[in-house]
């Protein structure tokens, strides 16, 4: 090979490993995924076995004092605005080396552009899988405490008072679980709903329909394992929405992470009236979930004032309430009970 080429290929294949390990530190120490981990890796020793001939000859024409590029810099190549900029711009310097590896390698070693061409395609969809975790509802999830959701056959008094009242009394998130109820008036409720969280500075979310809470201007959507996957939903409401998943165990969770979920819904915790269910997670998998999960972790079902204290203790800080808020006679005064026994928990374990 030519020292030219052997320069090109040098610098390239030094950009794919630099850019990989950026990527495999992300998921490992901010993502805790250690399957997603596992796939960097292998990426990166299957790299350095299609390459590792050229690398050993390009290390002698690699000539960095003679490099007219090491002088040439923009000012976006020295600052970066967050860990999102920090893993986006891995992403595109790994698929744009990859590529220049693949097509000047094509000129010596046709066999192992092939394989590098093998390993673009992964990376794509490495990158992509990525990217989706990056949303910034995540940021909005990690200031919620008390998250409650609204269906109205449980409210004894109207559902958008409880709502107010709910908010009165400190809760950061509302959901609207209505699942009996057409798409007509669930969207006009959803749009009352939205306006209220929207003038009270809360999150509003919507049950199940990501159609229904674009079309309301809500902050997101919720979907259980039987419901849209993640990653379809986050394809329907883009980047911007927050999507939430419930789950049952840590593989729903690592799942849902990849598939562009915000927070995760971990449950069910506790027994409940309101949706009853046989062999419950409990706080044995709550445990394990907060204590893997880089998104904001919520418990849900069967939670109230007397039982948080339990789910504070294993590392849980955020709680999906329904009739513990929306059946009590004082809303306002159940969310305050329920947020000071979150934030009194750690001295009394």
């Amino acid at each position: 090979m030519s020292p030219t080429l052997l320069r090109i290929l040098d610098v390239n294949c030094n950009r794919v490993r630099e850019a990989l390990r950026v990527l495999e530190d992300y998921a490992r120490f901010s993502l805790n995924h250690r399957p997603l981990q596992q796939q960097l890796k292998q990426l990166r020793h299957d790299f350095q076995t299609a390459t590792a001939s050229v690398q050993a000859q390009a290390i002698s024409a690699r000539d960095t004092a003679g490099d007219v590029g090491t002088g040439i810099t923009t000012e976006t190549e020295q600052k970066r605005e967050s860990l999102s900029a920090v893993v986006t711009a891995a992403g595109k310097r790994l698929s744009e080396a990859l590529r220049s590896v693949e097509e000047y390698l094509k000129t010596a070693d046709g066999a192992n552009a092939a394989c590098v061409e093998q390993i673009r395609y992964r990376a794509y969809d490495i990158e992509r899988a990525i990217l989706l975790t990056l949303s910034p509802g995540r940021e909005r999830m990690r200031g919620v405490s008390v998250y409650v959701l609204i269906t109205e056959s449980l409210c004894k008094r109207p559902w958008l008072e409880v709502a107010r009242l709910a908010i009165d009394g400190g809760c950061e998130c509302i959901q609207l679980r209505e699942k009996l109820i057409d798409a007509g008036e669930l969207l006009v409720r959803a749009r009352r709903l939205a306006a209220l969280c929207r003038e009270r500075g809360v999150i509003s979310i919507i049950n199940d329909r990501p159609d229904v809470a674009l079309a309301a201007g809500a902050d997101g959507v919720h979907v259980g394992q039987a419901d849209l996957p993640a990653r379809v939903v986050r394809q329907i409401v883009g980047p911007d929405l927050i999507v939430g998943v419930s789950t049952r165990q840590i593989e729903q969770a690592r799942e849902a992470v990849l598939d562009g979920a915000d927070y995760i819904g971990v449950g069910p915790i506790f027994a409940s009236t309101t949706k009853p269910q046989e062999n419950l997670p409990g706080l044995a998998y709550a445990k394990a979930a907060a204590a893997e999960m880089s998104v904001p972790v919520v418990a849900i079902s069967g939670v109230c004032a007397g039982n948080v204290v339990h789910l504070a203790a294993i590392g849980v800080r955020a709680v999906a309430v329904s009739s513990a808020v929306i059946a009590a006679d004082d809303p306002s005064s159940a969310v305050r009970q329920i947020r000071a026994a979150l934030s009194d928990a750690p001295s009394r374990i």
